[in-house]
């Protein structure tokens, strides 16, 4: 089952740069896709070093993508070149079984920060 993903939620993924045109929404939404979990702020670090290698291997025409001159200024026009060499929306498939691992979202923050530091409401 594969799933069509916006050119710049991919980049933010094979990427170190946020340029998805739904910004942080983009890389919850691939992520999620990708590792079949419902993933905690916390989580995206760990699940993007997971998806990564995949993505690139889905789309190996990514690789080595110069991102050098992104900035807040000029991240929109960038995209828009990427989307002329390589298409508004490419096809994306999850993560094979066993590559992503499940983790309470609480307990692999409770080893980041104190427990007495975390409010569960």
């Amino acid at each position: 089952m594969t799933r069509q993903f916006h050119i710049g939620d991919i980049l933010s993924i094979t990427g170190d740069k946020l340029v998805s045109p739904r910004l942080i929404a983009g890389v919850y939404d691939i992520l999620n896709f990708m590792t079949g979990d419902s993933l905690y702020t916390h989580q995206l670090p760990r699940a993007m070093r997971e998806c990564r290698p995949h993505l690139l291997k889905q789309h190996p025409q990514l690789s080595g993508i110069d991102e050098s001159t992104v900035t807040e200024e000029t991240w929109c026009a960038w995209l828009d070149v990427c989307i002329a060499e390589f298409g508004e929306t490419l096809s994306v498939e999850p993560l094979p079984e066993h590559v992503h691992e499940f983790i309470d979202p609480i307990s692999e923050l409770a080893e980041k920060v104190h427990p007495d530091k975390i409010i569960v409401l």
